[in-house]
């Protein structure tokens, strides 16, 4: 349901939500809309942390008028229509980029990661990024540092060199469960380390135990999958090439 449809007093309890802890869900269950509606909301009005109704109802008020005014936008760099609802698609990046917001990482990586998870090439300079967010050079470029440092990107040059660009590829989660088990593993180690030293038999030193036993239940099936994974795909290129 489009986001003008939603009245003052539903933002009001969007906020009364938000505040209370609740998730999309259970806001959408009481007010009866579907808990894309209330994901769209907030997404596109703040985020979970600014989410503000009155600001929210000024916002959506704003953009129905410029909406009425301005031309529709040239296609932007890097996309490929294929015939897709162009709204649909941003409701679709406005959407993935809250899930990835929920499950911790932080807001403007997670609308950087978005866009380019759902453009076909895979592939945005820092240009298109500033142009699609709206948002600063500065903003992205220390956006582009973290989720690099992730494993969740990669930087490469446009041809002829004279611009980076950002690549998110179909290795994106793998090497995404590459760095959480390298993090792991540091964590490991370090825990073992905290064990020797205050006393395995000690609390504190139980506690760290615990830990280290825990990650390395963790890390075995990740590893296996990873493993699986891998051998998946070098069996898949085989058939390509034969």
């Amino acid at each position: 349901m489009p986001g003008d449809r939603l009245t003052n007093e539903d933002r009001q309890h969007i906020a009364e939500g938000l505040a209370e802890g609740l998730g999309f869900t259970e806001i959408g269950r009481r007010l009866g809309r579907p808990a894309s509606t209330i994901m769209r909301e907030v997404a596109r009005n703040g985020g979970l942390d600014d989410y503000g109704a009155q600001q929210a109802q000024e916002a959506t008020h704003q953009r129905a008028r410029r909406h009425r005014k301005a031309k529709p936008p040239a296609p932007l760099a890097g996309d490929s229509s294929h015939g897709r609802d162009p709204q649909a698609v941003q409701n679709l990046t406005e959407s993935f980029a809250t899930l990835l917001e929920q499950q911790g990482m932080p807001r403007m990586a997670a609308r950087v990661l978005a866009c380019l998870y759902v453009t076909d090439s895979g592939t945005l300079t820092a240009a298109d990024l500033v142009q699609r967010l709206r948002v600063s050079p500065a903003s992205i470029s220390q956006t582009i540092a973290f989720l690099e440092q992730q494993g969740l990107l990669k930087r490469e040059r446009t041809p002829g060199g004279r611009r980076e660009r950002y690549v998110v590829d179909d290795e994106f989660w793998l090497r995404s469960t590459l760095a959480a088990l390298e993090m792991n593993d540091t964590l490991i180690a370090a825990s073992q380390r905290a064990a020797e030293i205050l006393g395995a038999t000690t609390p504190a030193g139980a506690r760290f135990g615990f830990s280290a036993e825990f990650l390395l239940l963790v890390n075995a099936p990740l590893r296996q999958a990873m493993e699986q994974w891998q051998q998946s795909q070098a069996g898949r290129n085989a058939e390509r090439q034969s």
